[in-house]
C-alpha cells in the first residue's frame, strides 16, 4: 500500500490555512482598526459580535492623555439619530465603554471619535465605514464544540480525499466515504442545533431562506454525495478531486456572511439575499 505520510501532511496543511483565512476574514471576528494621536499609531480590536443578553463592551489601549472618547452608535441597517455615550477608565489602563445589546441577529454599526482637550482637533475611527456587530442568544458549549471540531474533520479528510484521488491512491474512496459521514454529522445535525440556540431557527438556507452558512454546507454536501455516489463501483478520482475543491471555495466564503439578521421595520429575523438587497435598495 502506498505511503500516506505526505497526503496526510499537506492535507493538514490546507486545512489549517482555510481555518486561518476564515478567521481572518470572517465578518464576526473582532476588526483590527488602527489611528494616529499625538503621532503615535495606536492599534485596537473592535468586536463584531455579541451575547444578546449582554451589554457588548468596547475596551481601548494605549489612548494618550488628554484624548476623551465618544462611541456613537445606532440599529443596523436604519437611518436613524446616532446614539452617544461616553468612554471612561477601565482595568488595566484601558477605556471602556458599552454597546446596548439586542435581541437575538439584531446589529448595531458603530464607530468612535476622539477629541483632543487642548486644541479641540478630532479624530474619527470607522466613521466612513461602521463596524457593524451582530448579537445572537448563548449557545451552549456541547453544541457548538462538536459542530466546530467536525467540521474540521470534515474538511482535513475532504482535503486528504481530493489529494488522493488526484494521484489515485487507492484509499480515496474509503475517506470520501468518512468526509460525506462528519459533513453529514457536522453540517446536519449540529449545525442546525447551534442555528437554532443562536438564532431561533434550525435552518435557514435552501429551500426556507439564502443564509450563505447553510447553503454552502448543502452545495458541499451535495458534491460530495455525487463524487462518492458515482464512485461506489467505478473509480472516478477526478470527482472527488472536483468536490474536494468545491468545498475549499464554498468554505472559503466567510462564516455568517449575509446570515440571520433581525428587521427593525417588522421585527422579524430575516436572512441571506434578503437584507443584503434591502441594503442596497432600501426596501
Amino acid at each position: 500500500m502506498k505511503s500516506t505520510f505526505g497526503y496526510w501532511f499537506f492535507a493538514v496543511v490546507i486545512t489549517l490555512s482555510a481555518l486561518v483565512y476564515q478567521r481572518v476574514t470572517g465578518p464576526t471576528n473582532p476588526k483590527r482598526v488602527a489611528a494616529t494621536l499625538n503621532n503615535q499609531t495606536i492599534k485596537n480590536k473592535f468586536p463584531r459580535s455579541g451575547e444578546s443578553g449582554t451589554d457588548c463592551k468596547v475596551e481601548l489601549k494605549n489612548i494618550p492623555e488628554g484624548w476623551n472618547g465618544s462611541l456613537y452608535y445606532r440599529n443596523y441597517p436604519t437611518n436613524s439619530n446616532w446614539d452617544t455615550v461616553q468612554f471612561a477608565a477601565g482595568e488595566s489602563g484601558l477605556i471602556a465603554a458599552s454597546l446596548p445589546h439586542r435581541p437575538a441577529a439584531g446589529k448595531l454599526e458603530y464607530f468612535i471619535e476622539f477629541k483632543n482637550s487642548a486644541d479641540n482637533s478630532t479624530v474619527d475611527i470607522a466613521k466612513n465605514e461602521p463596524i457593524v456587530i451582530r448579537f445572537k442568544d448563548p449557545v451552549p458549549v456541547w453544541a457548538l464544540a462538536p459542530h466546530i471540531l467536525l467540521i474540521f474533520i470534515a474538511m482535513l479528510f475532504s482535503n486528504l480525499t481530493g489529494l488522493m484521488a488526484a494521484f489515485n491512491h487507492d484509499r480515496f474512496k474509503f475517506y470520501g466515504v468518512l468526509t460525506i459521514i462528519f459533513l453529514l454529522v457536522a453540517g446536519f445535525i449540529f449545525g442546525p442545533l447551534v442555528q437554532k440556540f443562536a438564532f431561533g431557527a434550525f435552518w435557514t438556507g435552501f429551500p426556507f431562506g439564502y443564509d450563505l452558512t447553510d447553503n454552502k454546507t448543502l452545495i458541499a454536501f451535495v458534491g460530495w454525495t455525487i463524487a462518492v455516489f458515482f464512485n461506489w463501483k467505478t473509480r472516478r478520482p477526478w470527482l472527488s478531486v472536483l468536490a474536494a475543491i468545491l468545498m475549499i471555495i464554498v468554505y472559503s466564503i466567510p462564516h455568517s456572511l449575509r446570515g440571520s439578521e433581525l428587521s427593525y421595520e417588522t421585527g422579524k429575523v430575516v436572512t441571506g439575499f434578503i437584507p443584503y438587497l434591502s441594503n442596497i435598495f432600501h426596501f
